[in-house]
């Protein structure tokens, strides 16, 4: 997998490698898509926004494009590619579709 397989604000249903190289299943919203790594939320289970790397996905399940209405806002601080330099991942504040946030 690479950047060209991904694109920002759409739904992806994939399976990932864990820590330990086993395939997992995940549901996530893709923010931003960036040379080595793309940032996305889950969007089943903890919700946590992430830094995953394109040689740990083994393949796309499925894919949604989301509509502009729907669509999730977070600070484009928190999506720089600078800060995420030494993290993996960020627990943050809610955020959804006519929120306002």
């Amino acid at each position: 997998m690479d950047k060209s397989s991904f694109k920002p604000d759409t739904r992806y249903v994939l399976t990932v490698y864990d820590a330990k190289r086993a395939p997992r299943p995940a549901n996530i919203y893709v923010y931003r898509v960036y040379d080595k790594f793309m940032l996305a939320r889950s969007t089943s289970g903890d919700g946590l926004l992430r830094k995953i790397a394109y040689d740990d996905i083994e393949r796309i399940v499925e894919q949604a494009a989301v509509p502009n209405a729907e669509r999730f806002a977070l600070p484009a601080g928190m999506l720089d590619e600078k800060s995420w330099a030494d993290r993996s991942e960020m627990q943050l504040y809610a955020s959804s579709p006519g929120r306002g946030k």
